[in-house]
This record gives C-alpha cells, structure tokens and sequence, in this order.
C-alpha cells in the first residue's frame, strides 16, 4: 500500500539516524524496529504525523489488558518516545504525542552471582591439554579479569589488546570506549593462547578478532556462551547461569572486596551510576547472610 510506505520511510530514516550518528548495535536497532511497527499494527496508522495522544494511550491500555509484562510495555513506550522525538527534531511533526505516555515502573532484578569458589571450579574446568581448552581457559580468565560483555569478547580486536601494558581497550555499547586493565592469571593465560593454541586455530588464515572458533573463524556470541554453559556443567555449578554471569561475578566480587561504585562502573563501561548500584544490593544480600550464618546473634 502506497501509505504505509509512508510510516516505512519514517521508519527507516530513524533506524538510519540511530545506526549511524549514534553506533547502536543492530541488535538494538531491531528492537526498535519491532517494537514501532508493533505499535503500528496496534494503532492501525499509516504516518506517524496522524496519531494521537489518545491513540497511543488506548494502545497501551490494551497491551496491559493483553498480559504484556511491565518491562515489555515499558521498553514500548521508550521506543515510542524516542521516535517521536527524532520527528520532532526532523520537523516531521510539530506536537508529540507521546508526551503524556508514562512508563510503568519495574521492579529491578538483582543478577544471580556465582561465588568466588564457583568462578575459580569454572577457570579451572578447560581441558589445556587442547588448543580450545586453551581458548576458553583465555577467554574465561579475560572474562573474569574484566567484566567485559560477551558481545565484547567476541569482536574485540587483536591488537587492542596490549599484554606488556596489562591493558585492553574495549568499544562498547554507542561506541563509547574505555580502558581495562587486567591481572597476571590473565595475562598468563592469554600469553598461552597467543603463542601455541591461536596459530593451531586460525591456521595460517588472518582474523581480525582474538579470539577463533575451531574452523579459524571469528567466534559468535551463541558459540562462546555455548561453550562456556558446557564448561559451568563440567565443572558441576548448577546455578543458571546468565551470558553476563562472569560480568556480573566480576562486579560483585570487587565491590565484596572493597572497590568503589564509581570504579566499578568505569570498568564495566557503565554510562549512569544507577545501572552499576544493582550490585550494591547483590553484596548486600551476602553480607546479610554471613552475618546470619556466623554472627552469634545473627
């Protein structure tokens, strides 16, 4: 139909925008794009210039009566928000109607942590006899020594990693960049890969990215956390662990040891504090539970 090439247009003019002047992951970008055209379906609207404050409130009205969680309805909403604003900016629209749409609050999920105990069976549960239990011996270390995201590990680059300096540069989410420094387990562990387990996999071929899969490819996110739910296995944790377990241990482990939130939310590239807090609450809870188990009175 001629007029939904309209809202298509929008549409894809603001994915661009997204894409180029602010680096959003494609992942991202394909929630916006889901999201939007949800609400298209929902609102029945062919330009974005014809909808209403009262449309979009119905809409969401019946997502809640539909059973959509509060989380769902909310990143909806954000999603709205931010391509009405982009019209707004384009002069495609002159009044915003999603101005009035208030996002539900959700209650914020605390990270399942793994303990010290169970990070240290899983670095240990990589066969080194092999040149992939020497990759995933690499890549746990790297993790652990980090925080860095699986996302992360999988594209980063060869040579932003710096061993002399105990230093790898990372660009993260919006290609916002920082520094990490790294400890000698790390160090050590990824010298090993480098010199006799890397040159097996990539097999004379050049890849831009440090670590490879067994075919001497770049590896992908479901083959690293493949790999590392096998090896969570192996090592007998059976906690669920999340893609982020080993980001989120990293975290909580500093702060239990006494680093400072700020740190700790440089480290993980985090761009509010408020998202880095989470873990406050994390060694909280442990700390109560020490108390409990050990304090005579607890």
């Amino acid at each position: 139909m001629a007029s939904d090439t309209v809202f298509q247009s929008q549409l894809k003019s603001f994915l661009q925008f997204l894409r180029f002047n602010e680096g959003l992951s494609e992942n991202t970008l394909a929630a916006y794009r889901r999201d939007l055209k949800i609400c298209q379906v929902g609102v029945e609207f062919s330009d974005f210039k014809t909808v209403s404050n009262q449309q979009l409130e119905d809409f969401i009205y019946q997502q809640f009566e539909q059973g959509k969680s509060a989380k769902s309805i909310a990143r909806l909403i954000s999603s709205l928000k931010r391509f009405a604003q982009y019209l707004l900016a384009q002069h495609v629209i002159s009044v915003d109607p999603t101005a009035k749409l208030k996002s539900p609050s959700i209650p914020r999920s605390i990270p399942k942590v793994i303990s010290e105990k169970q990070v240290e069976d899983l670095l240990a549960a990589p066969d080194l006899t092999t040149p992939l239990g020497l990759r995933d011996k690499a890549i746990l270390e790297l993790m652990y020594a980090s925080g860095l995201r699986v996302s992360e590990v999988v594209t980063l680059p060869y040579e932003q990693l710096n061993l002399s300096a105990g230093l790898v540069r990372v660009v993260g989410k919006g290609n916002k960049e920082r520094i990490v420094p790294i400890g000698e387990l790390a160090i050590d562990a990824l010298k090993v890969y480098i010199e006799s387990s890397r040159p097996q996999l990539a097999a004379k071929r050049w890849v831009d990215t440090l670590f490879v899969s067994r075919l001497g490819r770049p590896m992908t996110r479901q083959t690293l956390w493949h790999r590392i739910k096998n090896l969570a296995f192996e090592a007998d944790i059976r906690v669920q662990l999340s893609p982020h377990g080993l980001r989120h241990a990293f975290a909580t482990h500093l702060i239990n040891h006494g680093a400072d939130l700020r740190t700790v939310q440089l480290l993980l590239g985090h761009s509010d504090l408020s998202t880095t807090q989470i873990y406050t609450h994390v060694a909280k809870q442990r700390l109560q539970a020490l108390h409990h188990k050990h304090h005579p009175r607890g």
